[in-house]
């Protein structure tokens, strides 16, 4: 099979990017991926991908970096960062990556967002939501996409990820033997790694770009339903809670990524998420 946007750069090969580009890897497609310490270049090239030293601090440290964006599709998966380095810190890391988009080979970029961008509403909300740095709780991640979004010449998809769960991360762990949660009765917005990974893919190739997507599983259980899942199946003791009404919450719908790509989600239900 010919692939499109063969050749591929991740910058931010954390645990969501060293999966995403072993997976790319192993589909054919020619995979660079960046990583800010020297210790993790081995991992990357154990998982066919060509390691490049790059940080954004905000303006760019490492070599290479010209190589590195020599490739049609550029996906940046980093964490903001706010509680360290503050509210500016993370737009500013996008701009400066910008300026190198005009020397490069870059067409398409998929930006990772997250739902934090909408503000907790006690209802559902998808996409069309109107924000502003006012209202926004994720003023970072906004920001950053809309410094993407005014980059000329360049297609951008836009993907505002929930809670990344699956594998090692396991929601109910975190709150093992917790006391006096407030939390029992919110609905989550967790999203499995695998299907983050299958979404990105298929954007690639259906070419969806353009585009603002909720990536976030499509059943939304109550916080005390999932960690008493995790309780059961990873032997955790389960939080005790303190009655209290739902408040500070919001619901994401992610019909619109099903409708585009026609996705069906391997795990639809955070209640039944895969972990090891």
């Amino acid at each position: 099979m010919l692939l499109k946007n063969r050749n591929i750069s991740i910058l931010g090969c954390g645990w969501l990017g060293l999966a995403l580009g072993e997976e790319l890897a192993e589909q054919g497609y020619f995979v660079k991926g960046s990583t800010t310490t020297q210790a993790k270049m081995k991992k990357l090239v154990e998982r066919g991908i060509i390691p490049f030293l790059i940080q954004f601090d905000p303006k760019p440290k490492g070599h290479d970096l010209h190589r590195f964006l020599q490739s049609q599709v550029l996906i940046i998966s980093i964490p903001p960062q706010t509680g360290i380095k503050g509210n500016m810190h993370h737009p500013n890391q996008i701009w400066e990556i910008t300026k190198y988009f005009q020397s490069s080979e870059i067409e398409k970029v998929i930006y990772i967002s997250s739902t934090s961008v909408y503000p907790e509403v006690e209802r559902e909300v998808t996409e069309d939501e109107v924000l502003t740095t006012e209202n926004t709780p994720g003023i970072a991640l906004l920001q950053a996409e809309e410094i993407l979004k005014n980059k000329e010449n360049i297609q951008l998809t836009i993907l505002r990820c929930g809670g990344l769960m699956g594998y090692d991360r396991i929601p109910g762990k975190y709150f093992n033997g917790r006391k006096g949660l407030k939390t029992a009765k919110i609905p989550v917005n967790f999203i499995h790694r695998d299907d983050v990974i299958g979404i990105i893919i298929q954007i690639i190739q259906q070419e969806k770009w353009g585009e603002i997507f909720n990536v976030v599983a499509p059943k939304h259980p109550v916080r005390r339903d999932v960690y008493r899942a995790n309780a059961r199946e990873f032997g955790f003791q389960e939080p005790e809670y303190v009655l209290a009404e739902p408040k500070g919450f919001k619901i994401v719908n992610s019909d619109k990524v099903i409708r585009a790509l026609n996705y069906e989600f391997k795990y639809p239900d955070p209640l039944y998420f895969r972990y090891s």
